[in-house]
């Protein structure tokens, strides 16, 4: 009886973290997840470079930061599978960035469709444990997206602060960025090499936040909840 109990519990323990998250919808539609209720979300966008990435990840692993989400190009996953395992084995969340970086405002459906389905073709033959959550390669969508994104049972994250690291602003200009930060805000950062002041900005970033006793969670924790706020589209 006791062997059944515990095999049984376990099942369940690995349905539920396994379980995929339904995309959130509302009566006007499906709609893009930029906000939650408790905690702060380190996002980070990857895809083109590998110094950086390594550069964020071994900064994350030394301030024990272990709930942070990164959002994977499936071409650059494609190119770079050793730096998408450090992130799997420091139990990073990961999520899709499309594949090819494209702009979903100025393709049509059929290409959109073909570039997500793409991406997560290439998770599943490299073996990433993944989740279904997506966000538009450059920030540009709109209702198309959302809705196909829907139909292949992903939700769709945006973001409550945008750091622009990847303009070079400087690092206080990065950091200054996210003081203002609550609980329940996603904060847009990048782990490309393109953004050359994101790692000497991480450290203090990381200070700033848990001064305000911020607890990290990822975005799935946020969508967990079931205290969302959602972004219009129009």
């Amino acid at each position: 009886m006791t062997i059944v109990l515990t095999a049984l519990v376990t099942a369940w323990f690995l349905y539920i973290q396994n379980v995929p998250i339904a995309t959130f919808s509302t009566d006007d539609g499906p709609k893009a997840f930029f906000k939650g209720k408790e905690g702060i979300a380190l996002t980070f966008n990857i895809s083109w470079g590998d110094e950086i990435a390594e550069k964020i990840i071994a900064i994350l692993e030394k301030h024990k930061i272990k709930d942070a989400t990164f959002f994977l190009s499936g071409s650059w996953a494609e190119s770079h599978p050793h730096i998408v395992e450090k992130i799997s084995k420091a139990s990073f969340e990961i999520g899709l960035l499309g594949y090819n970086y494209l702009d979903y405002e100025e393709i049509k459906d059929e290409e959109i469709r073909k570039d997500l389905l793409k991406a997560e073709e290439v998770f599943q033959k490299l073996g990433i444990h993944y989740k279904k959550i997506v966000r538009a390669p450059n920030g540009h969508y709109d209702k198309r997206f959302l809705k196909i994104a829907e139909q292949h049972g992903f939700t769709v994250i945006h973001w409550s602060i945008n750091t622009n690291d990847w303009k070079h602003p400087g690092v206080n200009a990065i950091v200054k960025s996210i003081e203002s930060a609550q609980k329940g805000d996603i904060i847009l950062l990048h782990a490309s090499d393109s953004a050359i002041q994101t790692a000497a900005a991480l450290p203090k970033i990381i200070d700033t936040l848990q001064n305000k006793t911020a607890k990290f969670v990822t975005v799935t924790e946020m969508l967990a909840e079931g205290k969302v706020n959602t972004k219009e589209v129009h």
